[in-house]
């Protein structure tokens, strides 16, 4: 597996990527997630030989906050190391930066996967987050 900055959108691998993980939010407006990539602060790509395999994708300004935006791995490619390899590959470029968020779904398993890389929940930090 290779780890490379995803610098040219390519819709053929990524469309089928979200798909794949059920992320149809992000497949039913694919004008919007080309948007998102352009103004992305960083992209990295998992790479089987010339198969896309999973990436990541983080936002914001890089000095005092960063957030893991996207985190996709195929199924069939699961399971290998290859999410945690690229959230260290974010966790390492942004090692300086105050805050590194994300959010995920409620599950056992995505718990266990982002606490498995040292990350903690916001109640943690006596925080409480906010979305609309």
């Amino acid at each position: 597996m290779e780890i490379i900055e995803y610098q040219t959108y390519r819709e053929e691998e990524i469309l089928p990527l979200y798909a794949s993980v059920g992320w149809t939010a992000y497949t039913d407006a694919p004008d919007a997630l080309r948007r998102g990539f352009a103004g992305s602060l960083l992209t990295l790509a998992a790479y089987e030989g010339k198969t896309l395999a999973g990436l990541v994708r983080a936002v914001g300004d890089g000095a005092t906050v960063v957030l893991v935006q996207d985190l996709l791995v195929f199924p069939q490619y699961q399971r290998r190391g290859i999410g945690t390899a690229l959230m260290r590959a974010v966790m390492e470029r942004f090692a300086d930066v105050r805050q590194l968020q994300l959010m995920t779904d409620d599950t056992e398993k995505t718990l266990a996967f982002y606490r498995s890389l040292g990350l903690r929940e916001l109640s943690d930090f006596g925080g409480r987050g906010f979305m609309r």
